[in-house]
């Protein structure tokens, strides 16, 4: 995303401005004297507010203005986190060591800041015993507590069609 482009002095339109000084006072002037005004100081005539009416302009270094523009645009998307959404799949016949290995990897996705999706996959007569998927996710819940990380549960086991699933989130720490 780059910084918008604004209207510099012979570019803007209007038969007058709202200028804004650098002391900060505002006044009503037309577009001429804004010009020589911005022209004695070697600065440019910047449109700030174009929507406005009159529009608002200040008299300021344009190259500068956009660097610092720029510069808190990337330092704005430095500080951004991506939280990327990881699913662990299992069966509702898994056996214990296998459901501390998958609880491992949750864990450790969590650790990561991830999300994750814990979804467990019925198939044929295993529709009939949905509960015992209910009891290896509050299962997996209890491994995590046990490993002391940090979660919060978005969403509680539920069945959607053949699987169910409930969703964690790492735990915010500051």
């Amino acid at each position: 995303m780059a910084v918008k482009n604004l209207r510099t002095n012979e570019l803007i339109r209007v038969p007058e401005v709202r200028l804004i000084t650098e002391s900060g006072d505002q006044e009503v002037v037309s577009i001429e004297t804004a010009l020589s005004m911005a022209q004695e100081t070697n600065q440019d005539l910047v449109e700030v507010a174009p929507n406005a009416n009159p529009p608002v302009c200040k008299i300021l270094d344009y190259g500068k203005y956009k660097f610092e523009q720029e510069k808190r645009l990337r330092q704005s998307k430095k500080n951004q986190t991506v939280v990327k959404l990881k699913e662990v799949r299992m069966q509702p016949k898994i056996d214990a060591h296998d459901l501390s290995f998958k609880s491992k990897h949750v864990g450790a996705f969590l650790k990561e800041g991830n999300k994750v999706k814990v979804t467990i996959r019925f198939r044929g007569r295993e529709l009939a015993h949905t509960e015992i998927g209910r009891d290896i996710l509050l299962r997996i819940l209890d491994i995590l507590r046990e490993q002391e990380i940090g979660f919060n549960v978005d969403s509680q086991p539920r069945m959607e069609g053949r699987f169910m699933s409930m969703m964690l989130s790492p735990s915010k720490k500051k």
